[in-house]
């Protein structure tokens, strides 16, 4: 009986139409959901569970959000879930991560900031899945075109500091005429604290001590940023 039920559970047994290989062979990769792409990846369930099932229950965890499953690690797949074994947690993490490399390859093709999108666009492939919180600093030349990036500051879950020397110095060492702040907030919330904007303008201060133009400041959340700029607060 338990066999006849696992049998009826099983990806094999299903109409090809339902099938996420034959579905994407005969439809293309875009009519695939992000469960049957994940249970692509994985490429079996366990006993009872279809890979499809299984791909589905790991995204409810997560919000259905790829953002979100883009932060959890190798150990946390395995422990978690029952038929993920570390070649499949492998697999998962690989599919991630080259997701996240396409989307800073394309940042990367955009060498020219024009406006607060574009410089999210360049460091949001590196930010987006960080548990913890960094600040950056895109260096620009006067047609601000990207000539540098580079990650100042470290921290923990929910703050992180930045040293305006360093920023300075950088900036200096690749002649920039503008830069660009950034840093990212792992919880999602993009309200700006009362030590970022203190920060800005310190930054903001001391940059123009040298006639370097301080543009912008982001905060990166998940897939989306707030602008100092856009937002007037510059």
């Amino acid at each position: 009986m338990a066999e006849d039920l696992d049998k009826l559970k099983s990806i094999k047994s299903w109409s090809a139409d339902d099938r996420p290989r034959e579905k994407m062979l005969a439809k293309g990769r875009q009519t695939l959901t992000d469960s049957e792409l994940l249970a692509i990846i994985l490429g079996s369930g366990s006993p009872g569970e279809s890979a499809v099932e299984l791909s589905k229950r790991i995204l409810k965890d997560h919000g259905n959000n790829l953002n979100e499953l883009g932060k959890i690690s190798i150990n946390v797949l395995i422990k978690k879930y029952k038929g993920v074994g570390e070649a499949k947690a492998i697999n998962i993490i690989a599919a991630l991560e080259l997701g996240r490399r396409r989307r800073d390859t394309e940042a990367m093709e955009k060498e020219v900031i024009t406006s607060s999108r574009d410089a999210f666009q360049v460091l949001y492939p590196i930010l987006a899945d960080l548990p913890h919180e960094e600040f950056w600093v895109i260096f620009c030349n006067r047609a601000n075109k990207v000539i540098h990036k580079q990650p100042i500051g470290k921290g923990g879950v929910s703050s992180v500091v930045a040293d305006t020397r360093l920023v300075m110095r950088s900036a200096l060492e690749h002649l920039a005429s503008m830069i660009i702040l950034c840093h990212n907030h792992p919880s999602g919330n993009l309200k700006p604290s009362a030590e970022d904007i203190k920060l800005t303008q310190k930054v903001k201060e001391g940059a123009l001590l040298f006639d370097i133009h301080v543009s912008d400041h982001i905060i990166i959340g998940d897939n989306t940023y707030f602008s100092f700029a856009d937002e007037g607060i510059l």
